[in-house]
């Protein structure tokens, strides 16, 4: 099979290089193109990063010498490619911009970047929870100006845990919810060596990280209607973000009160059982199991459960009833594998088998 030729936008980043790793040896995708920023123009990809490769794993040969194009020659990236990973360091609307001229140009774009989220025809997919969005590319194309080019992103590294936990059981009716989140540094785009101040350290603030908690759930679970995602009304949810000193796996400590209060094995026969299309279609990144319960005390551990089948699962645990809310339980997902670089490539293998590459 001739496999999808893709580009990866802000290659030389942690995100970018994740992607690579992840994309070495894909059975649909092809890295024919590596694009950063315009002064990476015309170096190989090993002198672009200039020692600052931050994955455990060795910096793959095939990459080595690739030349680095200029995100801003979309015109020499769309010779190259038949759709691209996006995952650039910089300012919002800069990023807005640079996705739609993309977009425009006929190259499909799948997003890593927050710069999209809120767009109202621009899908926000967990593949698993709210693969219907993707009907939302129609209007979007109809509004570029399209025949193929649009843009896909996914959500937020933080909520990758709770939130299909939560939509596995979310026809008892959720009412509300407390979540607080412990989120490693590799969600800053950082390692130990870059950051020593983080070290026996927590830092009780991650700017920007409570509002995406708290409201992108509630596009997650909303509705395609007129063209446009229409976020849901409910449940109301109240977030605390907090970096702890870990390398990789945000953590998630939750409290929900439901309208119709379902019984422990009731929720737990659900998360067992649920799935999505990536697990119908057997994609290769897709867990088999999605959603795993650990039924021991102190489990899920970040440092034990955050590679579950291959950093892809949700590993949940400690479900017990509350004295104030009906449960609590805490969810633990990689971020960045499901949460970052490996939740848009499920993502892209989803639009890849639905025929949006096309």
């Amino acid at each position: 099979m001739e496999k999808c030729k893709v580009g990866v936008i802000g290659a030389t980043g942690m995100v970018g290089q994740r992607f690579l790793t992840l994309l070495e040896n894909h059975p649909y995708f092809e890295v024919t193109a590596l694009v950063a920023s315009p002064r990476n123009a015309g170096k190989t990809y090993e002198q672009a990063l200039d020692g600052r490769w931050k994955m455990t794993t060795p910096l793959p040969e095939k990459y080595k010498n690739m030349t680095i194009i200029s995100s801003e020659d979309i015109a020499a990236v769309k010779e190259l490619v038949s759709f691209v990973f996006c995952a650039v360091n910089m300012k919002k609307d800069e990023i807005k911009a640079l996705e739609e001229a993309y977009a425009k140009a006929e190259i499909p774009v799948v997003s890593n970047n927050s710069a999209h989220r809120w767009t109202p025809d621009v899908p926000m997919v967990i593949p698993e929870v709210n693969a219907d969005h993707y009907e939302v590319i129609e209007a979007q194309k109809k509004r570029l100006g399209t025949k193929r080019g649009f843009i896909a992103v996914k959500p937020n590294c933080s909520i990758q845990g709770y939130v299909p936990a939560l939509t596995a059981v979310k026809d008892f009716g959720i009412k509300e919810m407390v979540v607080t989140t412990y989120q490693a540094i590799s969600g800053a785009g950082k390692t130990f060596n870059e950051w020593p101040e983080m070290i026996d350290n927590i830092i009780p603030f991650i700017g920007g990280e409570e509002e995406k908690s708290e409201q992108e759930p509630l596009r997650i679970w909303g509705k395609v209607e007129n063209g446009e995602i229409v976020k849901a009304a409910g449940p109301a949810i109240t977030s605390q973000c907090i970096r702890v000193p870990v390398t990789d796996g945000h953590m998630a400590a939750v409290f929900v009160k439901f309208e119709n209060k379902p019984t422990k094995e009731q929720i737990l026969a659900r998360w067992k059982t649920f799935s999505g299309k990536p697990q119908e279609l057997g994609l290769p990144s897709a867990p088999e199991q999605f959603i795993t319960y650990m039924e021991e005390d102190n489990r899920p551990q970040t440092k034990l459960d955050r590679d579950i089948y291959g950093g892809m699962g949700v590993t949940v645990g400690r479900l017990r009833e509350d004295t104030i809310y009906d449960y609590k339980f805490v969810a633990l997902a990689h971020n960045t594998l499901r949460g970052a670089a490996g939740g848009a490539l499920l993502c892209a293998e989803l639009l890849y088998k639905l025929g949006y590459f096309d």
